[in-house]
């Protein structure tokens, strides 16, 4: 019998830009492989219309958010009351499919009792109500804190509130036990990220500089990177790269007076994997801990070492492959360390032995299981 399923997206997931559209589009492309009839919901806000999509999905429709006041709610998460759309509730209704949401976000119809017999699942790419608490704690705007401050305290009722309205599926296993002990959540399981690499390209030897990667106009990745900068390679003579999406006036000006670090701003796709692959190692310090950093996937797939400290790593079962540090110093001492350290062949092999558990292929049949066959 064929199988059919509405996927919601909080928002568009092609380009596969960032960690949930990356998440998103490989799940998509890995479920039509394996012959399931896609209805595809995007809430639409600035990517657009996306043909590619159109290769994957049975059908592709798009959806105002309601941004600013329109999508206040004084008792929803703004993430999700943002994103109530009647005319998406009406064509769901239209039939009985299984419906895979993509995020908290999207997650209104678990409140509407004209759903309350669906089968249902929540893609989680958060601990969301965490998530808020951790981006209140490193913005700089009084304005920004006081809306995370806000919204993670809604996520935190809302999340426990839908929690066990729908299966519920950890990106990592440490989103896993917040959501089994702290929010009361019983149907939930782990389903590993979807990522763009089917192979381990990362190769032996050395490489020829550090580099720190991720999407520069988030404001905790810009604090990384000015932190890289001043705490860490201040004392050091190693050549640091900075590249990324969007970086800011402020981040350019703190580079340019670092004599060994330069910035790349926008690199395309095979520019970023250049980079990656001629790298000597990743830096990668994280300044929020839920979910995974699908940056880290990329750098184990495609680099060589990989500097982490605990935020970017745990939970995430990667953490043998990375060299953890706690401190800037420790940071400094790790890089002058493996700095000269060719990459090895041991390594690689116990890569590629930790890794097949982001099979696209491994995990799309297992999702496949958990809708239609329990």
């Amino acid at each position: 019998m064929e199988k059919a399923l509405h996927i919601i997206c909080f928002s568009v997931p092609y380009p596969a830009d960032y960690g949930g559209a990356i998440d998103t589009f490989y799940r998509i492309r890995a479920l039509h492989a394996l012959g399931i009839r896609i209805h595809l919901h995007c809430f639409d806000y600035g990517r657009g219309h996306r043909g590619e999509l159109e290769k994957y999905c049975e059908s592709v429709s798009y959806y105002e958010r309601f941004l600013g006041h329109k999508g206040i709610s004084n008792t929803i998460p703004y993430i999700v009351s943002s994103r109530k759309n009647e005319r998406l509730l009406q064509r769901l209704l239209q039939d009985d499919l299984p419906i895979l949401m993509e995020g908290i976000h999207c997650t209104y119809l678990l409140t509407d009792k004209r759903f309350s017999n669906r089968k249902c699942l929540i893609r989680l790419h958060n601990v969301e109500y965490m998530y808020y608490r951790q981006l209140c704690s490193v913005s700089s705007s009084l304005l920004k804190k006081l809306y995370f401050w806000v919204e993670s305290r809604l996520l935190k009722a809302y999340e426990k509130k839908i929690g066990n309205r729908a299966t519920c599926l950890a990106i990592t296993t440490a989103d896993l036990q917040v959501y089994q002990t702290e929010l009361g959540c019983r149907q939930i399981g782990y389903l590993p990220a979807f990522v763009p690499f089917a192979e381990i390209e990362a190769t032996e030897g050395i490489g020829s500089y550090c580099l720190y990667h991720g999407d520069l106009s988030i404001e905790a990745n810009e604090q990384a990177a000015e932190w890289l900068l001043k705490k860490v390679f201040a004392a050091l003579q190693t050549p640091l790269v900075i590249a990324g999406k969007d970086p800011s006036d402020k981040l350019a000006g703190a580079v340019a007076r670092s004599p060994n670090a330069r910035l790349i701003a926008n690199p395309t796709e095979p520019q970023l994997q250049e980079l990656i692959g001629k790298a000597q190692m990743q830096v990668l310090p994280a300044f929020t801990a839920t979910g995974i950093k699908l940056k880290l996937l990329n750098a184990l797939f495609n680099g060589r070492h990989c500097v982490v400290n605990d935020a970017m790593v745990a939970g995430t079962g990667l953490e043998p492959l990375c060299h953890t540090a706690t401190t800037a110093r420790a940071f400094r001492e790790l890089i002058a360390q493996l700095y000269h350290q060719p990459f090895t062949g041991e390594e690689l092999r116990m890569r590629h032995s930790l890794l097949q558990t982001f099979s696209n292929n491994a995990n799309a049949q297992r999702l496949v299981q958990l809708i239609w066959e329990k």
